[in-house]
């Protein structure tokens, strides 16, 4: 579903992001793991051309948008869930998750199967999402951009000051998305026992470079998680 070829990004004079080619297949969790400031979220940010691509090609469906704008992205069928949420606190949870509708037709409403995977969310629809806990707001977050009906989902470290219990809810609903077989999954982790239980394959990220790639049942045995402790 997502092809990444020989993808450059600098910053000034810093090379953030060097030579990266990988793919995220359709049905599976692709899972992008790294320490602080490896340059995933820069990668995120490029997908998504919050920031353009120096060189190389971001090719979606066999589309090439390696230069296409944010929203034509989105129209595409890419739905990104950002770190640290960035949910509309004053908007409702309502209002919060029609914003999620933008690019479907007037009538269109937000999928029933998104209350399904998240039965609070139904349940606080005229709260604000400012008044949300953190555990809510990232239910809202995934919400919001399953409400546009994404072939590919990326999400930005989902579980980041998340409570166990809502952690559970969410990997629950992450592996029900891919295993429907309708969307591909990127998740950016740094909780490796999430991100483990989660992968079908893996990706590891040191100094902007891929440095390890593999299937997530060999993570134990290939020993990711030593590498990210380094």
């Amino acid at each position: 579903m997502l092809n990444v070829s020989q993808l450059n990004q600098y910053y000034g004079g810093s090379h953030i992001l060097r030579d990266l080619s990988f793919e995220v297949p359709t049905g599976k969790v692709t899972t992008l793991l790294g320490r602080n400031g490896v340059g995933k979220t820069t990668l995120l940010k490029t997908l998504m051309g919050l920031v353009p691509a120096k060189t190389g090609s971001v090719t979606f469906g066999g589309a090439d948008l390696t230069r296409s704008a944010s929203h034509a992205r989105v129209r595409a069928g890419i739905g990104y869930v950002p770190q640290g949420r960035e949910i509309f606190p004053r908007l409702t949870v309502a209002e919060n998750l029609q914003m999620g509708l933008a690019t479907k037709s007037a009538n269109a409403q937000v999928p029933e199967r998104i209350f399904e995977m998240f039965p609070v969310l139904k349940q606080m629809m005229k709260r604000r999402g400012g008044d949300l806990s953190g555990g809510q707001q990232q239910q809202l977050a995934i919400g919001r951009a399953l409400a546009a009906g994404p072939k590919l989902l990326i999400l930005d470290e989902p579980t980041e000051g998340i409570q166990p219990s809502i952690i559970k809810d969410i990997e629950r609903a992450i592996r029900a998305l891919a295993e429907s077989g309708e969307m591909a999954i990127l998740l950016v982790e740094q909780y490796y026992d999430f991100a483990r239980s989660l992968a079908d394959q893996y990706i590891v990220m040191e100094r902007g470079e891929i440095v390890m790639r593999g299937e997530g049942k060999n993570m134990d045995a290939d020993g990711v998680r030593e590498r990210l402790s380094v």
